[in-house]
């Protein structure tokens, strides 16, 4: 093997890869449970979290993620030992066991001190990137304050726009539209769907040079959605119609969230004509709560409903494009730790995202402590 090869290969200075989630419950007694750890600090009552977590115990008090995050670790470990990359996989969420601080707490018993963490939010925002970061921090102060030595966490950098994200969804488009009946596949509609999140937090996501009209959160998935319906175009020869739209508010009603709703969407679809619609959840790695309740259920009775066919396309998931999507990030930022300039995949028009959240990214409404970027207190 040539030095290049084996340069390409070399994931030093990393000792270890932490796959860092959001959990879920698991069982209808870890229902309200797992809420009040989402919502700790904002007081929320037992009976409005009951209220809340109906759309779990609609499927037995289980949320799909944690069995999605098994499957994904089980592909990238599958993944990085059949590219011969000798490095551990642990896995560790926010909400729910097996619990961060649990997992770097077993990283470091096992000896490692170098680790990337892979969060499972591919674009940029405060909770699908900063919270983490704040976590990871929380995370270190729980192990320094037991007298543990502390590892030093590199988050690996946003791929909403890396190959091995978006070739598995638009492969899932296309099965989408492969589903539609002859008659109305031509002209379906694309919904891209996303979390919605609070105007505010959009306008403030990414760098700060990039703050405002919906910040880089917007532009991220915009250049996702467009990537994915030109290449659906050109594999087709059809223009299908797409548009940007949100689902999965939970805010209060007065505070202005992005719009339009899928709901809604699809009433307007359907006043205006369109024959169908793919609804394509771009902004979600796997088939969880959101997807599972919100599209599959929700915004599938609402098409039901008015008549209009729908199909929902696949997330990516364990895809082992995503896992060697992974393993790529890996050893790019690997490499750039190294003092190697890196070849970094991305399409679109937006390039690579950075390697280390700049001051002031994606800022919460009160400051934390946050690792992993350059304003971390872990060097």
């Amino acid at each position: 093997m040539s030095d290049a090869m084996s340069a390409q290969r070399d994931p030093a200075p990393y000792d270890a890869l932490l796959l860092l989630s959001f959990g879920g419950p698991e069982g209808p007694d870890d229902v309200v449970p797992f809420l009040e750890n989402v919502t700790r600090g904002r007081g929320i009552p037992t009976e409005r979290l009951k209220e809340v977590g109906q759309h779990y115990f609609l499927f037995g008090g289980v949320s799909p993620i944690n069995d999605q995050n098994r499957a994904l670790l089980a592909a990238l470990r599958k993944d990085f030992a059949d590219a011969g990359l000798d490095l551990p996989v642990y896995w560790g969420n926010r909400n729910w066991a097996p619990y961060l601080t649990d997992a770097l707490r077993e990283m470091v018993t096992d000896g490692h001190r170098r680790i990337a963490v892979l969060a499972t939010s591919a674009y940029a925002s405060y909770s699908g990137c900063r919270q983490y970061r704040e976590n990871l921090a929380d995370a270190l102060a729980a192990l320094e304050a037991e007298g543990l030595p502390l590892p030093r966490v590199d988050k690996l950098r946003h791929y909403f726009n890396h190959p091995g994200f978006i070739r598995p969804m638009v492969d899932g488009v296309l099965r989408s539209l492969a589903e539609l009946d002859e008659d109305v596949r031509a002209g379906a509609h694309i919904a891209f769907t996303t979390h919605s999140i609070p105007t505010a937090s959009a306008d403030t996501s990414g760098p700060a040079g990039e703050h405002g009209d919906g910040g880089a959160y917007v532009r991220e998935h915009l250049d996702v959605a467009r990537l994915i319906a030109d290449t659906v175009r050109a594999e087709t020869g059809l223009e299908h119609p797409w548009q940007l739209v949100y689902q999965s508010r939970s805010g209060a009603p007065h505070i202005p969230w992005l719009e339009p709703d899928i709901c809604d969407h699809l009433e307007e679809r359907h006043a205006a004509g369109a024959p169908a619609v793919v609804m394509a959840p771009i902004g979600f790695v796997s088939d969880h709560m959101e997807v599972l309740y919100d599209l599959d259920t929700e915004a599938t009775a609402k098409a039901a409903e008015l008549g209009l066919p729908v199909r929902r396309s696949a997330t990516v998931g364990d895809d082992p494009r995503f896992a060697a999507a992974v393993r790529d990030l890996l050893l790019e930022r690997a490499a750039a730790e190294r003092g190697i300039d890196p070849e970094r995949c991305a399409l679109g028009a937006l390039g690579p995202s950075h390697d280390l959240c700049p001051v002031g990214c994606c800022p919460a409404r009160a400051a934390r402590p946050a690792a992993a970027g350059a304003d971390s207190p872990y060097a």
